[in-house]
């Protein structure tokens, strides 16, 4: 086979200080330098237009099944992630057809994403080489959608999500809301003549609250306290941090960048750069039930003008690991659902690969078998710790694993500040 997993593992080392900088400086311009500052308590003041689409965020009555809104899956009191464990929520016109993929948190990323980028070398030799640039950026696991408004009218029409036929069946059931005068005197009283102009502005509505609303981005985590010299992180928290930075064990921060910009923003703990990690099957997933069906991430079978390069099969974008402790769902197909069990294969995932995946009809050990064998090539076995070879110790023992647990914990944001606890 000709590709490599090379090209997207060894990059880190020679670029990931630019890659720090270029990702905590001004990605979007102006919205970034007030990501970070404290969130005002003050009741959130909205544009006409994100008022209207935090109305619509939370308005089931625009779906199929009357039943499921944004909300529905990214809901604020769980970081805007799931509500549930579940693999991949349900949805459809009856509720009950299943996703594919477990719901990340909207948390955070919305207005520091970079578009979908992946430049290349002129010729094919040095695509293959470790000079070659990683994929990163775009909304989303496949990164395929580089507009927010874009991003929000995928789960309208996502026959296992609010699976409406068309805009059209949307802007009908927009015209029965309370809200349907209101959207008329900000957008134009004869805006439903024009359904595709009105589809636009109401996916740039829902754009504008997500961009508009603090609870986005509250940055009210003990890490951000600690960053701003507020509180002191705890002897396990620190063992933990130590643990998640050291390039030699747990290499974590190579990907979940945990240092402050340039500029002084606080680390969302993504590069949102792709990797295939690996990640076991998953038979809660009913697509799985199909042995032909594999999710290859940014060559599909979502994503589409990414399949011919099949360098690419497999890889995921490496998601903000901010309130991940609060989540009861991991990785891409949603395949674990505590966080210790997150870590644990992330270290012993070589060290111990029976313990991760079945076997096959030979009796061997089936690695990386969410992905067709021709293709697990691409699949990262470069970067510590997954280096490791089946029977050697993993880099952390079950006490790293709580320390760095409990450094994750100071990722949740809420987190109470007050005097006692300062000191």
């Amino acid at each position: 086979m000709l590709f490599s997993v090379t090209r997207f593992t060894t990059r880190f080392g020679a670029r990931r200080a630019a890659l720090a900088v270029l990702l905590n400086a001004a990605l979007l311009s102006g919205v970034q330098a007030a990501a970070a500052a404290p969130v005002d308590t003050a009741p959130t003041t909205y544009s006409d237009a994100a008022a209207l689409g935090k109305l619509m965020f939370f308005d089931a009555s625009l779906s199929a099944s009357g039943k499921m809104s944004c909300a529905s899956c990214h809901s604020p009191s769980h970081a805007y992630g799931p509500p549930n464990g579940l693999a991949a929520q349900l949805g459809g016109a009856d509720m009950r057809s299943q996703g594919t993929r477990a719901v990340p948190s909207l948390r955070y990323v919305l207005n520091r994403t970079p578009i979908w980028s992946h430049p290349q070398a002129a010729s094919l030799s040095e695509r293959l080489s470790e000079t070659d640039n990683a994929p990163m950026g775009g909304f989303g696991w496949d990164g395929r959608f580089n507009k927010l408004h874009d991003q929000a009218s995928f789960p309208l029409f996502n026959p296992n999500e609010m699976a409406n036929k068309d805009p059209d069946a949307v802007l009908a059931k927009l015209q029965r809301t309370p809200y349907a005068a209101r959207f008329k005197e900000v957008f134009g009283q004869n805006i439903f003549a024009d359904p595709t102009k009105a589809f636009t502005q109401a996916m740039y509505a829902i754009e504008r609250f997500e961009l508009e609303d603090p609870s986005f981005r509250p940055y009210t985590s003990k890490f951000d306290y600690y960053l701003d010299g507020k509180v002191q992180l705890t002897a396990q928290e620190l063992r933990g941090k130590k643990l998640f930075d050291n390039p030699a064990g747990g290499n974590c921060a190579s990907c979940h960048i945990d240092q402050p910009g340039v500029n002084g923003a606080h680390p969302l703990f993504t590069d949102f750069n792709f990797q295939a990690l690996g990640v076991p099957r998953n038979a809660e997933l009913r697509a799985n039930a199909d042995p032909k069906y594999f999710d290859m991430g940014l060559c599909g079978p979502i994503r589409t003008d990414q399949s011919s390069d099949k360098t690419n099969c497999g890889l995921f974008k490496s998601v903000s690991l901010r309130n991940t402790a609060t989540r009861h769902v991991f990785f891409h197909n949603g395949r674990f659902h505590t966080l210790k069990d997150a870590l644990r294969f992330y270290v012993q995932r070589d060290t111990n690969p029976a313990k991760w995946y079945p076997k096959d009809a030979h009796g061997k050990v089936d690695k990386f078998n969410d992905l067709p064998v021709a293709l697990r090539v691409n699949v990262d076995t470069t970067d510590e710790p997954l280096t490791r070879k089946a029977g050697e110790r993993p880099v952390w023992s079950e006490q790293d694993i709580d320390d760095v647990a409990a450094f994750l914990t100071t990722l949740n944001d809420d987190y109470v500040l007050n005097a006692k606890r300062s000191r």
